[in-house]
């Protein structure tokens, strides 16, 4: 089983020397440009679904079909279809090739597209905006606490994990209690566990660099992360919009 907290890897076979577990010189240069250059991956792949699934959801709320197919049964598979693609991507990864995850993750980008349509029709385009710079500041921010603090942050994440399961119960509940005081509460926990799991996240996946650079699982790694960080931000977006939007 991996060791997450161990950031004194063998760099062997990347160029790297080292003395007493410590990368010096050119070793260390060519293993940071590595680690670089594969949450720039991460980030790129991230942010091209973020947008992709932006522009879905515009074009498909504006068209009037979100509203259309909305208001049938096709909605649930609609809503449900994103769960069966992180599902799969997930628990199948090390039987996938690459290329086919890659795929996976695009498909995973448009049916969110479609899922997020809804909230063109529920709140106004200026406050979506609003909403959408705003958590892109803060994912900003909170992604580069997560690369750059010393502090261990496995047991914060222990802690937001726990307190996600939390909030999905809770929803579940307020599914027939209809509160909007307990809704309110939801969303702002909401907002504060997946900023927490975004810094969380980013830590993970950088010492997650440390375990994987040169496997043949780097490749997919990119993508699994890219997913991870997609789903902290369209989470943290969605939360932070249903108490700060403002309804059409």
């Amino acid at each position: 089983m991996a060791n997450w907290n161990d950031q004194r890897p063998d760099l062997s076979g990347m160029g790297a020397s080292s003395f007493n577990g410590q990368a010096t010189g050119q070793g260390a240069f060519v293993y940071d440009q590595g680690l670089r250059r594969h949450m720039l991956s991460i980030y790129n792949y991230m942010a091209s679904g973020v947008l992709l699934s932006g522009i879905i959801a515009l074009l498909f709320a504006r068209s009037g079909m979100a509203a259309a197919v909305m208001a049938t049964p096709l909605k649930w598979l609609i809503m449900l279809a994103p769960l069966g693609f992180v599902f799969g991507m997930s628990l199948g990864a090390h039987r996938m090739r690459t290329s086919t995850l890659q795929g996976l993750f695009w498909g995973f980008c448009v049916i969110m597209g479609l899922s997020l349509s809804t909230i063109f029709l529920v709140f106004t385009g200026a406050s979506i905006a609003t909403t959408f710079f705003a958590t892109a500041g803060a994912f900003a921010g909170l992604s580069l606490v997560g690369y750059t603090t010393k502090k261990d942050l496995s047991g914060m994440g222990s802690f937001m994990i726990m307190g996600l399961f939390g909030i999905i119960i809770a929803s579940l509940v307020n599914l027939f209690l209809q509160s909007s005081g307990l809704n309110l509460v939801i969303s702002v926990l909401g907002v504060l566990i997946f900023a927490g799991l975004t810094a969380y996240d980013t830590q993970r996946l950088k010492q997650e660099y440390y375990m994987l650079a040169g496997s043949e699982f780097a490749g997919k790694a990119v993508v699994l992360g890219a997913l991870t960080l997609y789903l902290d931000f369209i989470n943290m977006f969605q939360f932070l919009l249903s108490f700060l939007g403002n309804r059409e």
